[in-house]
């Protein structure tokens, strides 16, 4: 008697078993498992069954190939379509972990966030249909923010691909503007050759990788060496040849009033970005992104350029003679006006974006700020020094000044006042987009041993509590803050049961003013009435306490101080819903 596998789903007929014979079936029989056509079927000997139970699949050395690039976390919803890569997981004895959230923008967001925060991949994945179209907020983010992400997608089984069937979408197609690569995996020889380059490309072209894995393919045996990380990645500590630093060293002598400008390709370079500034005697801008590059305490230090700017870092931008970019995107919120410039970037494409430059040095910031602070003269401004200090402490005592502590509802200045004064100097910050997010950008003075995760270029609601998820992952030691607003929470606000079940001590402040606070001044400003940004009053720290969190409500500027200690000393996940002033410095 003889037995025959689909090939879609490996579901195995064995005549044996069977009332009727295989080759006696009708030819419209379809598989009972998936549906798959009778054509769709293979003889087996009783050999070659044996033989299939001892070896891998597909997804298994996907999996562990993976695991040996240095892939920890894949987030996700499982499905039909994805379920061999979800039990490759489990196989994996931990090597790499699953975890489930329950939208999959939230793991689309949280592998983003995660590539922001470290530099290194964390895949999200995602069922055909769905679940593929669902990841896409997530992935534009890490797109347009440079995050290397790796985006797994199950797709239909390979002889059902083009025949509309259930939950069928043209991945090749969908995926293709979002991702640095794109491929589908459709043989079981591709599988190492194809998860190594996704992972090369997004590590080396900052950016999604995206890999579509049909049904079938996932669950077909397959034995293979796994390629080693080592020896295929290039040092991307380069910089520029001595003469065009001198060059560029020369036009920062020749200047009066220079200024440098942070971006958040210069992340870890505050000590450096220090240097330089002492020895030249410049302030530093920061832009939004790069918001704790160099701690904010720090005398040069002046604040952000933009939209959430300081009016000192606005004066002293106005009035320099030179512009010192490093790792600067100059998007339209920085604001940067045309200055005579040298700009360090190391994405070719980035120099010169917007104005010609008068030096451009392509390189890692690492390595080319050390050697320009080198050749650089050094030189003592002691009026401009004075002035830099002035126009800060200036613009210190306005911030002290708004933060009025006696007003309700709340206002938002009193209460980053507040979280700033409490918050661990070690502490990861994910922050929302809205109104919360302008007053963090404008008020908030970040520590050098803070770091900051954010949506920059797509500027999207609902990143906060997902990049929480994400930091609470990364750095399991250290305090975990989310500060949102009640619009981006809600887009979100199932995942706080992925922080529950996970143990993933977050804790999320909510600046509750019940509107879309930012879309309001909007209309405002371009002189419409206020419509729909109204939202409904709902407490969050109800839901946090129904759900088996920590949930605070504070209605009284009074109560904000001890509310915020203990949510800061909870050992569970806590949500505190904070009744916020929507009007601006009334």
């Amino acid at each position: 008697m003889a037995k025959y596998r689909c090939t879609v789903c490996n579901y195995v007929y064995d005549d044996a078993k069977e009332k009727i014979k295989f080759s006696d079936l009708p030819k419209e029989w379809v598989c009972p498992v998936c549906g798959a056509p009778k054509s769709a079927f293979v003889l087996l000997s009783d050999k070659t069954v044996e033989e299939k139970k001892v070896e891998h699949t597909v997804s298994e050395v996907l999996i562990n190939q993976m695991a040996e690039w240095g892939v920890k976390y894949v987030f996700g919803i499982p499905g039909t379509s994805t379920l061999g890569i979800v039990d490759a997981i489990r196989k994996s004895n931990g090597k790499v972990k699953y975890l489930q959230v329950r939208h999959e923008e939230t793991a689309a967001f949280m592998a983003s966030a995660y590539g922001k925060l470290t530099g290194h991949v964390a895949a999200c994945l995602g069922i055909s249909g769905p679940g593929a179209t669902n990841l896409v907020t997530g992935l534009y983010d890490a797109q347009l923010d440079h995050s290397p992400v790796l985006a797994l997608t199950g797709m239909v089984p390979r002889p059902l691909i083009g025949q509309g069937s259930l939950q069928e979408i043209d991945h090749q197609a969908f995926f293709e503007p979002l991702s640095v690569y794109n491929k589908t995996l459709m043989t079981e020889d591709q599988t190492t050759t194809l998860v190594t380059l996704a992972i090369k490309h997004a590590l080396l072209d900052r950016g999604v990788a995206h890999i579509g894995i049909p049904n079938d393919v996932q669950k077909l045996p397959y034995e293979t060496e796994i390629l080693p990380f080592e020896g295929r990645m290039p040092n991307l500590a380069f910089g520029q040849e001595d003469w065009v630093i001198e060059k560029a060293a020369k036009v920062i002598d020749q200047s009066e009033r220079p200024v440098i400008l942070a971006g958040f390709g210069a992340r870890g370079q505050g000590t450096k970005l220090l240097k330089l500034a002492s020895k030249i005697g410049a302030p530093i801008i920061g832009t939004f992104r790069a918001k704790g590059v160099v701690d904010e305490n720090e005398t040069l230090y002046v604040g952000c350029h933009g939209g959430v700017g300081s009016t000192a870092a606005g004066q002293l931008m106005e009035k320099a003679d030179l512009l010192i970019a490093i790792g600067s995107s100059f998007s339209d919120l920085s604001q940067i006006p045309k200055k005579r410039t040298v700009q360090i970037d190391i994405n070719m494409l980035m120099i010169a974006r917007r104005y010609p430059v008068e030096v451009g040095l392509l390189g890692n910031s690492a390595v080319l700020i050390p050697k320009l602070t080198e050749k650089v003269a050094e030189q003592h401004r002691a009026d401009y020094l004075e002035e830099i200090a002035k126009l800060k402490q200036e613009w210190l005592s306005q911030l002290e000044k708004e933060a009025d502590a006696t007003v309700k509802p709340i206002r938002p200045q009193y209460i980053i006042k507040v979280l700033n004064e409490k918050i661990a100097d070690t502490a990861v910050i994910s922050l929302d987009v809205g109104e919360n997010c302008w007053w963090f950008g404008r008020n908030f003075r970040m520590r050098k041993t803070q770091k900051l995760v954010m949506s920059g270029g797509l500027a999207t609601m609902g990143f906060g509590l997902p990049g929480a998820l994400a930091a609470a992952l990364a750095y399991p030691e250290r305090q975990i803050v989310c500060l949102t607003g009640d619009g981006g929470l809600t887009m979100v606000l199932g995942d706080f049961l992925t922080a529950l079940k996970y143990g993933l001590n977050v804790k999320v402040f909510v600046m509750n003013n019940k509107r879309l606070g930012m879309i309001m001044q909007e209309q405002k400003v371009e002189g419409f009435e206020s419509s729909q940004t109204e939202l409904y009053d709902y407490n969050f720290a109800d839901f946090a306490e129904h759900s088996g969190g920590l949930g605070i409500k504070v209605t009284e500027p009074s109560q904000l101080e001890a509310a915020v200690d203990k949510a800061l000393k909870s050992t569970k996940p806590t949500i505190v819903d904070i009744d916020t002033d929507p009007r601006r410095f009334l």
